[in-house]
């Protein structure tokens, strides 16, 4: 014996209508939007997040860049161990040796998550200037995922001899909501010091 159906009144009817409106906008939305639009959105969201609380770290220890170049000078007026400075004895070889040191950095981290690759890198010209130690910079650019750019930039401000790491710029690139992880490009001079009669002994 079937049962019959429960005849709803004009009220229930309307509840009905819309709850059933409101679950198919709700699915829709989820379906529709939120999946494809929203939540990459909510993932670039936090990816900037964890971008502009690693740029703030390294902005402050960039900040302290002049007290630690004089700690090298002090160094260096006291005849500290050459372990401070590069090895090289001119600006044109220290130069290539920074970049060497850095491209031993990167490929470190190469195969962690996103990946880490050195596209640009150039010497920068400097003054001799009259200091016992003189100033060695390069340019380099880097396009990294978050995780490799962090041990990079570790990296080199733990290393022997002692690198700085100045003028840092980082962008986003990549499609935020593809397939692969956004990269960042990332701008900065590394430099070094040499003592300034290296390449002329006496």
């Amino acid at each position: 014996m079937r049962a019959k159906p429960v005849k709803l009144n004009p009220a229930q009817s309307r509840l009905a209508a819309i709850v059933l409106s409101l679950l198919a906008l709700a699915g829709a939305y989820f379906l529709l939007l939120h999946w494809w639009f929203v939540s990459p959105l909510l993932d670039v969201r936090a990816q900037m997040q964890d971008l502009r609380e690693s740029h703030a770290r390294y902005a402050a220890a960039i900040a302290q860049s002049p007290a630690l170049r004089k700690r090298i000078a002090q160094l260096a007026q006291g005849g500290a161990s050459s372990n401070a400075f590069l090895p090289e004895t001119d600006p044109s070889s220290a130069a290539a040796g920074l970049i060497q040191r850095a491209s031993d950095v990167v490929a470190a981290h190469a195969s962690e998550d996103g990946g880490c690759e050195m596209p640009q890198k150039m010497p920068i010209e400097g003054n001799a200037g009259s200091e016992p130690y003189r100033r060695v910079s390069v340019s380099i650019t880097l396009q990294c995922g978050m995780q490799p750019l962090v041990g990079v930039l570790h990296d080199l401000d733990r290393a022997l001899p002692y690198m700085f790491v100045d003028d840092l710029t980082i962008y986003l690139v990549g499609q935020p909501g593809g397939a692969a992880s956004p990269k960042l490009e990332v701008q900065f001079t590394l430099s070094g010091y040499i003592r300034a009669g290296a390449s002329n002994p006496t």
